[in-house]
């Protein structure tokens, strides 16, 4: 059934739908007091409404884009919409329930009369805010507060707020905004989230129906066919952490709007529980606290984001697993839901047990075949470390051409760092909040990631369309002999060049301390120009070979793909044989050793270069560049150890445990052999051909092991 704006209009019941309850859940009656974590979660909203008791939230005509007057006014509305709504539902003061009739009544007056928003600057424009996407966050946030106050409105005052407000909106969404309400992607799940939750508080079956199953009704879009196709059977959302955290609450609150309303549908059982393993993938794809910053993310976004906190709520409802409480103290607050109420009880019951970050490979696709994120962790409390390795998909429109890098965690912080996105969210005077153009020219591109680069160019020539199609190919995930490995292999990206990568933490008696081996092999038909970047964070300190460094005047390191961004601060010609580098940051000593055959020159940059607006963070890297090579060959070992006091002004534990690394190469085999400061040595094999009993001979001696690695003597 296609949508049409008269049925829209009308309050025609669409076909096969369950009839739908227009109550909501009436006011809450006495209680014993809240627990401590909601009661400042409901003082907190009680403090910020109260303003709006004695005068009434601005209602301007949208004129300026993210993080302009208007569009925070409007933001601002929905939240004191939504927050009124839930503070009438617990406290049954009438007042609350007033507000939001009369905030709703002033975008009665308001919403018929608007064209679409004055700034160019999106492909779907909106009505209240620059683009649709904000507006179906409008509508979201708003139809929950509504829900919580229509039963105590009279009809006139509901047909007044429904006919104006959230049927034009819905019929914006499904109507003028059709192809993004159509779409596979995170803004169509706002929005068909907005309308099938309108839909079930005013009673159409009409806007569900849409909401469920796409405006033909054929379930090839719409809310159940993005489960399907966006999240992988692992809940890896495919644009990354960053944007699963934003399409979690949309995808999360309107689940709970059809268990509310429709319980038969066992919506939170769909597709294997999809919608509680994407809580969980969420959570696990962080560390201390902040999401893993791949793709297009801002990198200081982490589990304390009011969307995670809410669908954590609202999972914790539902299954009452105590390792998500612990999640919830950390958060530092709970939602304002009943969901959110649930969850301080049970804390302050001292129900919360820790959660479980393990190490673990997240799938990419919805059938879990194009590639992944491995997440490696080791140590324990300030010294506990994650390596991730990024193996994935595109992730559509805000993927990076990044894929096999990497980035690693240490004592509470990045070691090895991924730039994440260009942008300053909602800062008007950054281009209105929005990307820069930098997110295009540097963040996005190969080189602004720790992978390996190949003739100066980025992944697949930084087209997105040629990108999307073509999976990156997971080979292991395992642990073994004191080992977390993790390996794929990267096709067409760079046209005839295929890479492998594999990583790994080690953790052995031998070492005292766990290191990282990262492993790259590229194979092509023709000479090419390869380098591997590493972005590491904190100061230089040495390095084997003799840098030379430019102090007079800096240039860029090329002129295109990201290379224009990066000053080359200094430059070494590489020998061959194993090298080392070492670098600096707070209170942590780094040491990388590697052995790069056919690698001939290491620059040390800054980022910066051709960014006249001050845009880039001064963000440091080294890059090993082979010249002229038809393949390339390396490995590396991470190393942190130390402790720094500047209090104290003492050091301790300064050597690493690692004094070298030797690459062999066999055929399809891979044989890494550590040199220790106790004179140990620590060998390693890998192979790429699948085969399950591999051998290397050197110096006389022959290594043996089974399966795709193992420690080899």
């Amino acid at each position: 059934m296609q949508i049409s704006r008269r049925l829209l209009g009308a309050g025609v019941l669409g076909a096969g739908l369950v009839g739908l309850s227009a109550q909501a859940a009436t006011p809450a009656t006495k209680t014993p007091p809240p627990a401590p974590l909601f009661k400042a979660t409901l003082d907190k909203a009680r403090k910020s409404v109260a303003p709006y008791l004695k005068q009434r939230p601005d209602v301007p005509v949208p004129k300026d884009a993210g993080g302009g007057y208007t569009h925070e006014r409007h933001k601002d509305n929905y939240r004191v919409i939504r927050e009124a709504g839930m503070l009438y539902a617990f406290t049954g003061e009438r007042r609350y329930a007033d507000l939001v009739r009369d905030v709703l009544f002033a975008y009665a007056d308001l919403y018929p009369g608007l064209k679409p928003h004055p700034i160019e600057a999106a492909p779907q424009k909106g009505k209240l805010f620059w683009q649709s996407l904000n507006d179906a966050v409008w509508l979201v946030e708003a139809i929950q507060g509504y829900a919580e106050v229509r039963s105590v409105l009279t009809p006139a005052d509901r047909q007044r707020i429904e006919a104006n407000v959230f049927r034009p909106m819905c019929a914006f969404s499904m109507v003028d905004s059709a192809k993004t309400f159509e779409r596979i992607h995170n803004h169509a799940t706002w929005a068909v989230a907005g309308v099938g939750m309108t839909g079930y508080v005013i009673n159409e079956p009409a806007y569900v129906k849409a909401a469920l199953y796409g405006l033909k009704g054929d379930g090839k879009t719409g809310f159940l066919r993005q489960i399907d196709e966006l999240f992988s059977p692992d809940g890896y959302y495919t644009e990354g952490p960053y944007y699963q955290r934003y399409a979690l609450q949309p995808f999360e609150v309107f689940a709970g709007s059809i268990e509310r309303y429709d319980p038969a549908k066992k919506i939170f059982d769909y597709r294997d529980g999809m919608l509680v393993k994407a809580v969980y993938a969420l959570i696990d794809l962080s560390y201390e606290g902040k999401f893993f910053p791949l793709n297009d993310a801002i990198v200081d976004k982490g589990i304390d984001s009011p969307e995670l906190i809410q669908a954590l709520a609202i999972v914790y409802a539902r299954n009452k697993d105590p390792q998500l409480l612990s999640v919830s103290t950390a958060q530092g607050t709970v939602a304002f839901t009943r969901e959110g109420a649930l969850v301080a009880a049970d804390i302050a019951a001292g129900k919360s047990k820790p959660f479980n970050y393990k190490s673990q490979l997240f799938r990419d696709g919805a059938k879990g075949d194009e590639g992944g994120v491995a997440v490696i962790r080791s140590g324990k409390g300030n010294r506990a470390q994650a390596l991730v390795f990024k193996a994935t998909a595109q992730g559509m429109g805000h993927g990076h051409f990044d894929r096999l890098s990497y980035i690693f965690y240490d004592a509470k912080r990045e070691a090895v760092a991924d730039y994440g996105a260009a942008r300053y969210l909602n800062v008007e005077a950054k281009k209105g909040g929005r990307y820069l153009a930098e997110n295009e020219t540097w963040a996005k591109q190969s080189i602004a990631h720790n992978t390996l680069v190949v003739d100066e160019t980025s992944q697949f020539n930084a087209d997105v369309d040629a990108a999307q199609p073509v999976p990156t190919t997971f080979l292991t995930f395992a642990t073994k002999d004191g080992v977390q490995f993790a390996s794929a292999r990267l096709d067409k990206a760079y046209g005839e060049v295929t890479i492998w990568r594999a990583v790994m933490v080690v953790e052995r008696p031998e070492l005292g301390r766990p290191v990282v081996i990262d492993l790259v092999r590229a194979r092509g038909q023709s000479a090419h120009r390869y380098d591997l970047p590493l972005h590491y964070k904190g100061v230089f300190l040495d390095a084997s070979t003799k840098f030379k460094a430019s102090t007079t005047g800096l240039a860029p390191l090329g002129t295109k793909n990201g290379y224009q961004h990066l000053w080359k601060k200094a430059e070494a010609a590489v020998p061959e044989g194993g090298q080392r580098l070492s670098w600096f940051n707070r209170d942590r000593f780094y040491s990388l050793n590697y052995d790069a055959p056919g690698v001939s020159k290491a620059f040390l940059t800054e980022l910066g270069a051709n960014d006249p607006d001050d845009n880039l963070r001064p963000e440091r890297a080294v890059i090993l560049r082979a010249d002229n090579a038809r393949d390339f060959n390396s490995v590396s070992v991470l190393e942190a150890y130390g402790d720094y006091d500047p209090a104290q002004e003492s050091v301790r534990d300064i050597l690493p445990s690692v004094t070298g690394v030797r690459l062999h190469q066999d055929g399809a085999n891979d044989l890494i052999i550590l040199t220790l400061k106790t004179g140990q040595t620590l060998a390693i094999g890998v192979t790429w051909d699948g085969e399950d009993q591999n051998s290397v001979t050197l110096d006389g001696k022959t290594r043996t092991w089974r399966g795709a690695f193992g420690v080899t003597g």
